[in-house]
Parts: C-alpha cells; sequence; structure tokens
C-alpha cells in the first residue's frame, strides 16, 4: 500500500485514517520564535501529497493554523481536510462569542469554511458548553462548519449532547495501549449513535516504541509529549508495567515484521469506533510516513490480542473517563497539576448575602422558577450548603436531555457542583442527596449517573419515585446537603 486507506467521518468529509497531528508545533514555538510558514507549509505538503491530506490542530497550537492556511492556498493544499479545535474559556457563550470564535480560526486558516470543528470545554459545571454546541450547529446549518466534532468529552457529556439532538460527527480522545478507557462507555455510546472516535497519544509520547524497550526510565524528559505521557506511565503502574506492554508488543512486531509503534497504532485502529488515529509531526525535523504505512500491512489475530491482554492484566486502570485528566486528579497533562487554573475559574453563578439575615448566602442559578416560587437555588448557613431540588432546566426554560432520565441527571449534577462551587463547597463535601424519578424504570440509569459523581464519596443517599414533577418532560429531579469543613476524626 502507498498511501494510507480513507474513511467517510461525516457526509461531505472523508479523511485519511492517519490523521497528522501538529499539536508539536506549539512545542516546537514555545522558545518565543514561530516557524517559518512558507517553510512549515511545504513540509505539510509533503505529508499531504503522501496521502496523509488530514491534519489536526487547534487555536492554541501555536501558529498551526496560520501555517495551515498558508498550506491551503498553495499548490499542495489541493484535496487537504483541515480540522481546528475551538477551546475557550468557561463563560458565557452568546451567538456572537462562538461565532467570533469560529471566526478567528477561518481568518487565520483564510478559508471560509472549517472542514471539521471540534470543541474543549474545561469544566462542565459551566453551563455554557451547551450553548456553545447550540450555537456551533447554527453556523454549521450557515454553512461556516462542515462537521462538529468534540474533544476530551466523557461519555456522560456527550450522551447529553445527543439527547439535545446536536450532530456530533466524532469525539477526540486519548487511546493507546496505555489508556483504555474510551474502549469501555465511550465506545458502546459511539456504536450505538453513530459517533466516531478520533485517537490520539496512540505512541504514548514515543514511549510506546523500541527505543525504551529494556531502557532505564529517564531521569527527566525535555519535550511536553513526553512530559504528558511520563505521568501516563506513572498512572498505570509505572516504567515495569510499562516495559510489561512493551515486551508484549514486541513479540508481536517481530511475529509480524513491523514495529512496535505499527502494533501500538494499530490495536487502536481496530476499535470499532476508531475512524483514524492522529499521529503527531514535528515539521521539519523528522516524519515516520513510510513506518505509518505498515500499519495496514497486517492485522492482529487472537494470540496477539491475548498477549496484549496478558500485559494489560499488569496494568493499572488509568483513573476516570475520558478527558478527566483535565478536569480532576490526578492530572495527567503536560503542565502536570491543573487545579490552580481551575480553581481561578469564576464561580458560575455568584453568591450574595440575603437581605434579611446577610450572614447567610444564596445562589440562583437563573432558573425561570426560582423567582417565581421565591427560593433560591442554594443557601449557605454557617458550614452548612443545601441545594434545592434542582431540574434539568437550563436558561429560560429549556428542558435537557429529553426522555433521557441519564442524560438530565448528568446535567442536574453538574447544576448542583456549580451552586456548591458558589457558596465555597465541593461535591466531596456532600452528606446526603435525594433523587426523585417520574419513572421508577429510570433508576438504573439515574443511579449509574449519581455513581460516577459520587462513588468515592458516598454521601447518604434517597431514591423516590414520585407521581409527577412540575414542569413538563421532567423525569428526574435531585436535591443535596454538603458540610464545609473538617468533620470529625476517623477512629
Amino acid at each position: 500500500m502507498t498511501r494510507p486507506p480513507r474513511l467517510m467521518l461525516a457526509p461531505g468529509l472523508e479523511i485519511a485514517r492517519v490523521v497528522t497531528g501538529l499539536w508539536q508545533v506549539a512545542d516546537m514555538e514555545r522558545g518565543g520564535t514561530l516557524l517559518d510558514p512558507v517553510r512549515a507549509a511545504a513540509d505539510m505538503a509533503g505529508y499531504a501529497a503522501a496521502g496523509f491530506d488530514s491534519f489536526d490542530m487547534a487555536d492554541h497550537y501555536g501558529s498551526a493554523e496560520v501555517i495551515t492556511g498558508e498550506l491551503l492556498h498553495s499548490p499542495g493544499g489541493q484535496g487537504v481536510r483541515a480540522f481546528t479545535k475551538w477551546c475557550p474559556p468557561p463563560g458565557p457563550m452568546t451567538a456572537d462569542v462562538v461565532r467570533a470564535g469560529v471566526q478567528r480560526s477561518l481568518e487565520r486558516m483564510r478559508i471560509h469554511r472549517i472542514d471539521l470543528l471540534q470543541f474543549h470545554w474545561w469544566t462542565f459545571e459551566h453551563p455554557g458548553w451547551l450553548n456553545a454546541m447550540l450555537e456551533l450547529a447554527k453556523l454549521k446549518d450557515e454553512g461556516l462548519i462542515g462537521a462538529i466534532g468534540l474533544t476530551n468529552f466523557d461519555t456522560a457529556h456527550l450522551r447529553v449532547l445527543l439527547a439535545e439532538g446536536v450532530p456530533v460527527a466524532s469525539n477526540q480522545v486519548c487511546i493507546s495501549l496505555l489508556d483504555r478507557r474510551a474502549t469501555e462507555a465511550m465506545q458502546a455510546l459511539c456504536l450505538e449513535r453513530g459517533v466516531r472516535l478520533l485517537a490520539y497519544g496512540t505512541l504514548g509520547g514515543g514511549f510506546l516504541s523500541e527505543r525504551w524497550l529494556g531502557a532505564e526510565a529517564p531521569a527527566e524528559v525535555g519535550d511536553w509529549s513526553k512530559m504528558k505521557y511520563r505521568r501516563f506511565i506513572d498512572a498505570v503502574g509505572g516504567w515495569a508495567a510499562l516495559q510489561g506492554v512493551l515486551r508484549a508488543a514486541d513479540a508481536i512486531a517481530k511475529k509480524h515484521g513491523v514495529s512496535i509503534a505499527n502494533v501500538a497504532t494499530r490495536w487502536v485502529l481496530e476499535q470499532p469506533a476508531v475512524a483514524a488515529v492522529i499521529v503527531g509531526a514535528r515539521l521539519g525535523e523528522r516524519e515516520h510516513r513510510a513506518d505509518n504505512l505498515r500499519l495496514f500491512a497486517f492485522s492482529l489475530d487472537d494470540d496477539d490480542r491475548a498477549r496484549l491482554q496478558a500485559a494489560f492484566d499488569g496494568t493499572t486502570r488509568i483513573p476516570g473517563d475520558c478527558g478527566d485528566e483535565y478536569r480532576k486528579p490526578p492530572f495527567l497533562t503536560a503542565s502536570g497539576d491543573l487545579s490552580h487554573h481551575l480553581d481561578a475559574l469564576p464561580p458560575v453563578w455568584p453568591a450574595v448575602p440575603m437581605p434579611a439575615r446577610p450572614e447567610r448566602l444564596r445562589v440562583d442559578s437563573g432558573s425561570v422558577w426560582e423567582p417565581l416560587a421565591g427560593y433560591a437555588r442554594a443557601v449557605r448557613v454557617g458550614d452548612r450548603i443545601l441545594v434545592s431540588g434542582t431540574t434539568a432546566t437550563h436558561g429560560s426554560g429549556r428542558v435537557v436531555g429529553g426522555d433521557d432520565a441519564g442524560a438530565q441527571a448528568v446535567y442536574i449534577l453538574d447544576k448542583i457542583a456549580a451552586s456548591l462551587g458558589a457558596l465555597g463547597g465541593r461535591l466531596e463535601d456532600v452528606v446526603r442527596t435525594r433523587v426523585y424519578l417520574t419513572h421508577a424504570s429510570d433508576w438504573r440509569a439515574v443511579s449509574e449517573v449519581h455513581g460516577r459523581y459520587f462513588g468515592d464519596i458516598r454521601p447518604a443517599n434517597t431514591l423516590l419515585q414520585v407521581g409527577a414533577l412540575i414542569g413538563e418532560g421532567y423525569r428526574v429531579e435531585i436535591e443535596a446537603e454538603a458540610v464545609v469543613g473538617p468533620g470529625p476524626q476517623a477512629r
């Protein structure tokens, strides 16, 4: 095979199954000197000419969008597919804000339509992500975006978007021999709903290669990619766990006459929801196109998969779901601990003193019901925070999640977390929840969502079926109580 095979990711969007990632442009430019856009575009043209004509970037990958714009306006840019990401800071996502974010990428790439616009959101406690996605859907209808994708969304929030009817084509997530989270609930949902996965991190920052087989752990690593994936290695059990995976991959590689990198990437490509793998390029420094073509000259058999599974059994699962490494400990990112960044985000809603009792604080979420019925979303009295019964009401009255009670529960618990945060609390402070269902058959879907949020916190809980909830379309309502501050010492 002389060119990588192709796949239809979305109507009118055919892509190579090996996408060239440009995140390392930011690493190459971190000293302050930008790459020469003409020379870098010429390097990209070499990839395109070899059939690796699908490129992935983001608004914060240094000058990657500018370089891509140079390519698209050169003879070598014919047929190139350009994906970018919009990663705004949490805040109000008005129509103007969303349009401006998309327009910036359009201008940098000097195009009129983005083939695939992928959206990243830092904290789901801020409901602006839903407004942003609804506005992106309008821009798709307008023709400024060809297809809408996500990046680092977890299964629960992808389910919310699908319940809302947002046309999601793809979710870009980490998948590798070290990080197999996306092959679980995420893959099942994608196969059920027709969403494809774009996989990055397939080579673990280069650690999944012959270079590291039998090698000593490095005392330090230099580039951002290796900083990030060294943390993944530590999370799966350390250097010994990596060596177990490398030995298994090496045996398979020798059997098929390929490289360890080929085996690692082929395993990801064979996951049924995966449309393509994203392999990073250091433009002008080195390229691995010939080696990547060997991915399609072999396939893994049952013995290969059994050998890999035995190696997996010697590792620890990466915590959480897809994208959690950007939102909660352990922060497995190039920068490490992001808690300072997340803690610096302003509360979603302001906490204000109660006029009659200024020592008490309240939070209003903007629900139409709060002023109508005269109650607060949450109240803090001393070290206690009490959160009112909360439904999946968004903005002026939209019910999020449709008939999917699990999707409604996700939105509700994000809203409760935001209410607690505005009053100085966290989900970890919750000591009691009460869940009200209109349909007893929803108990499992809602309970599983509750478990994902509170599985390590374990508050007291009561689950009730009620005859009805006030308002059309509500299937679940949840209230919570929290105690902020130290509790009694464990005996």
